[in-house]
């Protein structure tokens, strides 16, 4: 049985039918994805989707005509998913991570081209709330920084970063954490001071840290899509379907 958050496993319900993408772009990809499969078996009915070339459009017309109940970006490739879904919507993510003492939270941007202003921000901490009622968790929001207060004046990045991370918290009722991540989490609900940074929070949880990922929610869209890294591990991508058939 794979290990699942009990805040994930107590709200898989009836069985769904979920969508994965299989993309080959390297020699392990089609062993991940099957073996996902064959680990998500236990609460889902999952559909591979390997189309080569139109993978990606495949997946998106699945959910479009309704085939399927959500989907998981698998080894489908980012670029092409993001290209197709912006020609209609302004897609955002929201990932759902639990760090290596077991505590899960949600963060973003992660999208390294997501957050960038104060009203992107704004709004994934709104999207983030919603996810985090859904799963049962703390909906508390906080906001990080890239230093502290007593490093105002040192550099003017770090300046701006806790004006905006301040201006963010009073927007959304939150909590300026400046750069205290450890003490962030606890919130629930964590808004990194842009997606580059935020990526890189959840790769050194996820690859280096012991934390897991369960993968990224995209709003801004009409269908229940979960994006995930395509070097994810056979029990990532079946968390992320796992966390598809319960949004």
């Amino acid at each position: 049985m794979i290990h699942l958050h009990p805040f994930i496993r107590e709200k898989l319900g009836r069985r769904k039918r979920v969508a994965v993408g299989l993309y080959r772009f390297d020699s392990t990809s089609e062993e991940r994805i099957l073996n996902a499969v064959d680990l998500a078996s236990e609460f889902a009915d999952v559909v591979v989707v390997d189309e080569g070339e139109e993978t990606e459009r495949k997946l998106i017309e699945m959910l479009e005509r309704e085939r399927v109940y959500s989907a998981v970006r698998g080894t489908a490739r980012a670029s092409s998913l993001l290209r197709l879904l912006r020609k209609s919507f302004s897609p955002v993510r929201v990932a759902v991570l639990e760090d290596a003492d077991g505590n899960l939270f949600l963060l973003s941007p992660v999208g390294v081209d997501e957050g960038e202003s104060v009203r992107e921000k704004v709004m994934l901490a709104g999207f983030s709330r919603e996810l985090a009622e859904k799963l049962g968790l703390n909906a508390g929001v906080a906001v990080l920084a890239g230093g502290r207060y007593g490093d105002l004046g040192r550099s003017e990045r770090v300046d701006r970063t806790l004006a905006e991370a301040e201006l963010v918290a009073k927007l959304v009722g939150g909590r300026n954490y400046e750069i205290k991540l450890e003490e962030a989490v606890r919130e629930g609900v964590v808004i990194a001071p842009d997606g580059i940074s935020g990526n890189l929070i959840f790769r050194s949880l996820c690859y280096l840290g012991g934390g897991k990922e369960y993968g990224a929610v995209y709003f801004n869209i009409p269908y229940r899509l979960v994006d995930t890294s395509r070097g994810q591990t056979s029990e990532g991508f079946a968390r992320a379907i796992a966390l598809a058939s319960v949004i």
